[in-house]
């Protein structure tokens, strides 16, 4: 069924300095509720950060593929003063077909990490956070908030530290088993993307492929009767052309944990 937009609900947190690593609660939308947390650790120059999230059962918001109704989460962090870079990693999300689309999602608690440059000889850092992210359970919310939060490595506060690093956990990780994820990663003609002679420690069912552009989405990965070749059809049937020597990166699920590996689409074999 289809889900009514509401306009975007914007909340604003005060600027002054946060008690321990962590902002105040804002509500995002009923029920759900936010807030900025950092680490107590620099190490070399960089710091941990997290957007904490606590949504109802049956309340979730999106991956940063959202899928096919889902609404893009939106990251500004141009307004945080003595920091240089700001790295969102986005924990490994669940694939959800439960209303008849396939989406990225998330349900009940999130941390999603933001690893942090701290700018050489900044005193008093300050990580700011406009963000935009939907939130859906009977009606789906754009939901705006700011944060900011004062970086102090002086008073420790282990409880967000191991907060951000049980996040981190979740986090795809670039490939590094002995042997290469996929053989191959090659265009089909008919739009599809071919992974020929697959790790078997992958689970099919938790691959997801991403162009770089929201609105191409694929099936899960048809195996072939010896398990060889892994078909990934485009979501709705249409052919995607031109896939040669795009670069697409596969995210997926091991025993050993979420991975992820960025490949060039080959030409399709005869």
């Amino acid at each position: 069924m289809w889900t009514r937009l509401l306009p975007a609900l914007l909340v604003t947190a005060a600027v002054a300095p946060a008690l321990a690593a962590a902002t105040d609660w804002q509500e995002l939308a009923p029920g759900v509720r936010a807030r900025l947390i950092a680490s107590d650790r620099l190490d070399d120059g960089l710091t941990l950060a997290g957007l904490e999230l606590e949504m109802p059962a049956g309340t979730k918001t999106y991956w940063r593929v959202p899928g096919e109704t889902g609404i893009p989460a939106q990251f500004d962090f141009s307004a945080s003063v003595g920091t240089g870079d700001a790295v969102v990693h986005w924990p490994y999300p669940q694939i959800d077909r439960s209303q008849g689309y396939l989406d990225y999602v998330y349900y009940g608690t999130l941390v999603v990490p933001i690893e942090v440059e701290i700018a050489a000889g900044a005193a008093g850092a300050t990580l700011a956070l406009n963000a935009t992210l939907g939130i859906c359970s009977d009606i789906c919310v754009p939901a705006a908030a700011s944060f900011a939060l004062p970086l102090a490595f002086g008073a420790p506060d282990p409880a967000q530290s191991i907060r951000l690093d049980q996040a981190m956990a979740t986090v795809p990780v670039l490939w590094d088993q002995p042997r290469q994820p996929f053989a191959t990663v090659e265009a089909g003609l008919d739009g599809s993307l071919h992974l020929a002679n697959p790790d078997p420690t992958i689970d099919p069912q938790s691959v997801i492929a991403d162009l770089d552009d929201p609105s191409i989405l694929f099936e899960t990965p048809q195996k072939s009767p010896d398990g060889a070749l892994w078909t990934l059809k485009p979501l709705g049937g249409a052919g995607v052309k031109g896939l040669e020597g795009r670069s697409v990166q596969l995210t997926f699920l091991t025993p050993l944990g979420p991975y992820a590996v960025t490949r060039t689409v080959a030409p399709s074999q005869p």
